[in-house]
């Protein structure tokens, strides 16, 4: 059976909307996007690359859509070409196949079933990038093995978060791994259960 993983970057108090670039998530106002792009380093990269090795992403709908609009277009950048040959499973109820990227594939039924389904056949771990609405349903269902935080010394003060008030209790967490970049993002492995 397949680990999932979720892999994202997230300030102080929790926020995790838009670390990319300025457009990147505006959703409720927030203006704050691009938070992130200042603090990459060596460290972080080489902690990011040994994470995300080719295997299988699984995306909600909205970061797929924008990761789709935003990395085929960098023709100068090797995420790119990653991400194209990357195989792409995508949580939605609104889209419908054939989905627009190659190597992308609709979750078919209920997002958690689909999932579970999805870990149990696959034989290769599976990444979730952004994503926070399909990690927020995901967790009830202790489908998530393992968090790869990037946690930035910034407190942004609004946003959306990937704990919010009043979400699942995800109870304690075990310490994986940690180490402290250049600009000060200390990178953690927790795992679940």
């Amino acid at each position: 059976m397949a680990k999932l993983t979720v892999i994202n970057h997230l300030t102080l108090d929790g926020v995790m909307q838009g670390p990319g670039r300025p457009d990147e998530d505006t959703h409720d106002g927030f203006e704050h996007g691009g938070w992130a792009t200042g603090n990459n380093d060596e460290v972080m990269g080489r902690a990011l690359a040994e994470r995300m090795t080719g295997g299988p992403l699984l995306l909600g709908r909205r970061t797929y859509e924008d990761f789709h609009g935003f990395w085929p277009k960098q023709t100068d950048s090797p995420f790119s070409a990653a991400l194209d040959n990357v195989e792409k499973h995508v949580a939605s109820t609104t889209l419908a196949e054939p989905l627009p990227w190659v190597n992308s594939t609709l979750l078919e039924g209920e997002v958690p079933e689909a999932v579970a389904k999805l870990k149990q056949r696959s034989d290769r771990d599976l990444a979730v990038l952004g994503s926070g609405e399909l990690i927020r349903s995901l967790m009830p269902h202790d489908l998530i093995d393992e968090y790869l935080l990037l946690i930035h010394p910034l407190v942004l003060g609004t946003g959306r978060r990937l704990f919010p008030d009043g979400g699942h209790a995800l109870g304690a967490l075990r310490l994986l791994d940690s180490v402290t970049t250049t600009t000060g993002v200390v990178i953690t492995t927790y795992a679940s259960g």
